[in-house]
């Protein structure tokens, strides 16, 4: 059996990465087109929806939100890079097993090999670790199934 992406798992974190692009978007075009080609006033306007107080230094707020924008931007950006990168690494993963043993990037191995096995995370979190090979029930469909078949075989 093959272990395939858990597709809850993907969707939820496709839509991250999607949702954390978009934003990127949308603050980087109000920090590099919108916000500098606004008037200060008029930019105070739109975001506190008053006229600025006598005295109050507009150049600053504008400079000060134009520079929040960039921060937001680019730290939408770092989280969908972060999250887009950990599925990613979670598709490319490659496991099968079957009677005889399992196959883990492209090398076959038999049951016999196994050395150690951390069922440490099993119980709360259906992570299980075999010959510090980590495998998470969340991201990948057979996982359990491979447990049973540890158990069956009492590795």
């Amino acid at each position: 059996m093959k272990l395939k992406l858990n597709g809850e798992y993907a969707g939820r974190h496709l839509f991250v990465t999607l949702l954390m692009v978009g934003l990127c978007g949308w603050f980087g075009y109000d920090g590099f087109v919108r916000y500098p080609a606004t008037p200060a006033a008029a930019l105070y306007k739109s975001i506190e929806g008053s006229d600025a107080p006598d005295g109050f230094d507009l150049e600053a707020f504008k400079a000060q939100k134009t520079k929040t924008q960039y921060g937001f931007t680019f730290l939408t950006l770092f989280v969908a890079l972060v999250v887009g990168s950990r599925l990613a690494k979670s598709a490319r993963f490659q496991f099968e097993f079957d009677d005889e043993g399992y196959v883990y990037r492209g090398r076959r191995h038999a049951y016999s090999d196994i050395k150690k096995v951390d069922r440490s995370k099993w119980e709360k979190k259906g992570i299980i670790k075999v010959n510090g090979i980590e495998l998470d029930s969340w991201h990948h469909l057979g996982v359990k199934e491979f447990v049973e078949k540890l158990d069956a075989l009492k590795v």
